[in-house]
């Protein structure tokens, strides 16, 4: 609703007027700057994390750190245009995930679930799935209480911080229930976990990051994708994606599995994409999102429209009301 109450607003100050105003919205950038770091002199594919870019400090992620190039300058007589090449891994800081990003194999492959040949790809995502309204879900001070447990920073061990899926301190299907209302054709719905405030962490290591924080952090457990799919399946209705102020939209006990194998990880990841469901991971700035009304912001996905791509880095908005 918000998404069409947005693009009316939009039509008639134009037919109106010959700009758009845009004071009468408010717009959150959600997305975290990607460090960068001059390439290494020992192999020039890889960073030198000694050497970054301004004020750039490495993350936690899957992948080295994004390279960026010394620019190349071509002058004119007025001076010179400046212009760098960066090499980096598509899942790289604040976010998107396309549909093509898991491979099901035939065990977790679901009833009526788009055949693996047929899911999208970076360049195939549709407008309308990279914006709708935003339906919130906040569980921040859950988090914020058990992580006072330790003085405000998270442990490793769930036995002085407990973000396991069956803590109260992360997303449960009674969190998704509690929005059932909301959950309608095309929303993205939202997790603010509070936990951007350790995305710059300043180490690449998932142990010792407070971000990753080995894999014990908040997010959607495999209970709250279950309720959510049962939700759109009962009313008839698929949601845009999901999106969240964390590593991978999955808790972490989730994104772990049962083994060192990553057995049974990953129930977003795994039960969304074959639903041609977006994610989208290390959102910035959920908490000033949090604070505006319900049903009142939708959000916008900026999405690198890449051939074949399985998702890349996003500029990501919410446009409010």
């Amino acid at each position: 609703m918000m998404k069409k109450l947005i693009a009316a607003s939009l039509f008639a100050t134009a037919m109106s007027s010959s700009y758009v105003n845009a004071a009468s919205f408010e717009f959150i950038d959600m997305t975290h700057a990607i460090p960068t770091f001059a390439p290494s002199a020992k192999d020039a594919t890889k960073p030198d994390l000694n050497m970054p870019v301004t004020s750039s400090s490495p993350i936690a992620g899957f992948y080295p750190q994004a390279v960026l190039y010394p620019a190349d300058k071509w002058p004119t007589n007025q001076g010179y245009f400046s212009s760098t090449a960066i090499l980096i891994q598509e899942h790289n800081g604040t976010s998107f995930n396309a549909p093509n990003h898991y491979v099901n194999n035939q065990a977790s492959t679901e009833a009526g679930s788009v055949l693996q040949g047929q899911r999208k790809s970076a360049e195939q995502l549709t407008t309308a799935q990279l914006t709708g309204d935003v339906v919130m879900i906040d569980v921040s001070a859950r988090v914020a209480k058990e992580l006072a447990k330790n003085g405000g920073t998270p442990s490793p061990d769930t036995t002085v911080t407990d973000f396991s899926d069956s803590s109260m301190a992360t997303i449960r299907a009674a969190d998704v229930r509690a929005v059932a209302d909301q959950i309608k054709q095309g929303v993205w719905v939202v997790g603010r976990l509070g936990w951007e405030q350790f995305y710059f962490s300043g180490t690449e290591d998932w142990d010792e990051s407070k971000y990753t924080n080995a894999l014990n952090h908040p997010g959607f457990t495999g209970e709250a994708i279950a309720e959510l799919i049962k939700i759109m399946d009962e009313k008839k209705v698929k949601i845009s994606g999901i999106a969240a102020d964390s590593f991978s939209t999955d808790s972490g006990q989730g994104a772990k599995g049962i083994d060192d194998k990553w057995s049974n990880a990953w129930p977003a990841h795994v039960r969304l994409y074959q639903r041609d469901i977006l994610i989208v991971e290390n959102l910035a700035n959920v908490d000033k999102l949090a604070t505006q009304p319900d049903g009142s912001c939708a959000l916008m996905v900026g999405a690198l429209k890449h051939t074949g791509g399985t998702g890349g880095p996003a500029r990501v908005m919410a446009v409010c009301n």
